[in-house]
């Protein structure tokens, strides 16, 4: 049964440069087209929604709702998926934390669209999820700084050294590494996105963004200068702060946000399911549009089109 819902959906705003939440939205139903097109239309301008008493208990009725913001990705291009479940990547404690700075699988040359996480355990304390705005950091470059980034591209890869002190390590991290590594990917992707629904620009690297793809710059000038620029994306000011409840889902705009989950609950359990929306290729201010140098993703997303509000 669809949804009658006529009213506007109202979400509280986080912060005033990205996100909003919304309490009591049961995304379990078959929801309207006005609905799901309210909710794009939130996620365009906030970047990042939490949905808190969400009603979305098992994976189906996570990939039934992300699905209705366009085709999906298989779990991810190198890691097991949850079993019996293809589109369904968990997210989990006990293989470590995702405590870097990064957009979602950016490696790839359509990285995802959109990304939806729910709450499967939420540890007693810590365990939060911050998510930044790219855009507000591109805004916040200085403009001769700003127009030297409209030039530049970078490249993404899967396989780059982490740098973790051995002693920080998770158990079982070098494992998992060959794993998340099987396949190698290289792209090159513009360091200046343009999105392609709101025409704003962000900067699109994070943690899988390892040199700039400059001739004759050093390796170590190169990363100097994503330092710098990453560091616009990480300001207090530019970054919300997700509390994790029971029956909760968020759901993120990754071509335009990174994102980051600390390791702040010690030895709790903490588990979360991920469905990713295919994505579209990136474009630079140029309209050029980014390239695959190594690794065929094609297996794990089809190229979304934007015309249907991808």
């Amino acid at each position: 049964m669809t949804a009658a819902i006529d009213t506007r959906l109202e979400f509280t705003k986080l912060g005033s440069r990205i996100g909003a939440e919304i309490r009591g939205l049961d995304l379990s139903q078959d929801l309207s087209d006005d609905v799901v097109a309210q909710i794009r239309e939130a996620l365009n301008r906030h970047k990042a929604l939490v949905f808190r008493e969400a009603n979305i208990r098992t994976d189906e009725q996570q990939v039934r709702f992300a699905s209705r913001f366009g085709p999906l990705t298989k779990a991810h291009p190198t890691v097991a998926s949850v079993t019996g479940a293809e589109n369904v990547l968990p997210v989990d404690s006990e293989d470590g934390s995702a405590n870097t700075w990064h957009t979602d699988v950016t490696f790839v040359l359509n990285p995802p669209q959109a990304s939806t996480l729910r709450s499967i355990v939420v540890p007693r304390y810590g365990g939060e999820t911050l998510i930044a705005s790219s855009a507000g950091a591109y805004q916040d470059l200085p403009a001769e700084l700003r127009n030297f980034a409209d030039t530049l591209w970078a490249i993404h890869t899967n396989d780059y050294d982490y740098a973790v002190p051995k002693n920080l390590e998770h158990e079982g991290a070098e494992d998992r590494r060959k794993i998340f590594t099987r396949v190698k990917y290289q792209t090159a992707h513009p360091v200046v996105r343009v999105h392609p629904l709101t025409g704003e620009r962000g900067l699109f690297i994070g943690g899988f963004a390892q040199r700039l793809r400059i001739v004759g710059l050093s390796n170590t000038e190169s990363k100097d200068i994503l330092r710098l620029l990453q560091a616009y994306i990480t300001r207090p000011e530019n970054i919300v702060r997700v509390n994790w409840e029971p029956n909760q889902l968020v759901l993120f705009d990754n071509r335009i946000t990174q994102h980051y989950a600390p390791s702040n609950y010690d030895d709790q359990p903490r588990r979360l399911n991920r469905v990713t929306i295919a994505g579209d290729i990136p474009v630079a201010v140029d309209g050029s549009r980014s390239q695959a140098i190594e690794g065929d993703s094609s297996h794990y997303s089809a190229v979304a089109s934007t015309q249907a509000g991808a």
